[in-house]
């Protein structure tokens, strides 16, 4: 029987398969985990086999381990020091402040707020791009009509 695995432990592990969506890394004889796309690198990862390849002894944290499945999930990103003068993108949960996003919960429809000192573009609703559509699709017809009246 295996060592039981404990969430926050930090150990060493060998790829065993690399996916699109992350990599299973072998942390013992008879237990593995998943590491997470997200948590191969502070950086971002686009291919997974840019960072590691089969068989590469890695070193990884034990984020969670789900008891009824077994499932280990697991984080290489931790187990390294954030990279100076990076930060990663502040986010705020259902309220994305990025610029031409949608709007947040206190912004007036159709509003240009700011927040802090940077200026937001106005936000196109919903009837803003059926207008839009509507006068494209209007003269894409009137091209076809000229078109077949020739």
């Amino acid at each position: 029987m295996s060592t039981a695995v404990e969430v926050g432990s930090i150990i060493e592990g060998k790829v065993t398969s690399i996916k699109p969506f992350g990599a299973f890394v072998a942390i013992n004889e008879s237990q593995q985990g998943l590491v997470h796309i997200s948590h191969v690198a502070h950086s971002f990862v686009k291919d997974v086999n840019d960072h590691l390849s089969v068989g590469d002894e890695v070193k990884v944290k034990v984020l969670s381990v789900d008891p009824e499945t077994g499932k280990i999930s697991l984080s290489i990103k931790e187990t390294m020091p954030k990279p100076e003068g990076e930060e990663a993108p502040r986010r705020q949960q259902g309220n994305r402040e990025f610029k031409g996003g949608n709007r947040g919960p206190r912004q007036a429809k159709g509003g240009n707020r700011s927040f802090g000192n940077e200026p937001r573009e106005r936000f196109n609703t919903f009837e803003d791009q059926l207008k839009k559509w509507m006068k494209h699709s209007e003269e894409n017809l009137a091209t076809l009509n000229k078109k077949q009246n020739r």
